[in-house]
């Protein structure tokens, strides 16, 4: 597929098919990926935990926060939760700024997951002390971002902003996730 297609497909998925499960050959594939995307400074001071085991999987959820613009959405019910999760850590020792490494990262894997078939979504709000218990992470390593991986159980559909410039994600009554868009010529600024 051609690099418009997958990024099109690679959206923020939030339910899953839970039971089937994901590999660890294939998130160490996913993190192939990010060890080879672009490094800011290249400091490489990332590591990743991997985490296909649904106990522990279990544990992690407890601790995510879901769909922000959802308040009243507490989040995929059983049966639908990620079956593998990626956890990008800060590794103090190798680097000491942390801005930008953990997004290309885990924009590299939500494509490699895409192109695998799987869907993703990248959770930066969580319990950075709840997740570093269940990982049992010493002081030298900071969680920073939470990848949920697994076969999509959602269909999403982009709209087009509406009149009232709203970008707020959505439900519909169907289950069917809407997520509007604002247009190419809304975002150019200018062409010179």
């Amino acid at each position: 597929m051609d690099v418009h297609e997958l990024i099109l497909r690679t959206r923020s998925y939030r339910r899953f098919q839970q039971h089937n499960r994901v590999s660890l050959q294939t998130l160490r594939e996913l993190v192939e990926l990010a060890r080879i995307a672009q490094s800011p400074w290249n400091q490489q001071a990332l590591k990743f935990i991997l985490c296909s085991d649904p106990d522990v999987n279990a544990e992690i959820f407890a601790h995510l926060q879901w769909a922000a613009r959802m308040p009243e959405w507490p989040g995929p019910a059983e049966g639908d939760r990620p079956a593998a999760y990626i956890v990008i850590v800060a590794d103090k020792q190798l680097g000491k700024l942390f801005n930008y490494d953990h997004p290309v990262a885990g924009t590299a894997i939500l494509l490699g997951a895409t192109e695998q078939g799987l869907g993703g979504c990248l959770i930066g709000a969580f319990s950075r002390k709840g997740v570093s218990k269940v990982l049992d992470l010493s002081d030298q390593y900071d969680p920073l971002l939470v990848v949920a991986l697994g076969e999509p159980n959602e269909t999403i559909v982009l709209d087009p902003v509406g009149a009232d410039g709203d970008t707020a994600y959505w439900n519909d009554a169907s289950g069917i996730h809407h997520v509007p868009k604002r247009s190419l010529d809304d975002l150019i600024l200018r062409e010179i």
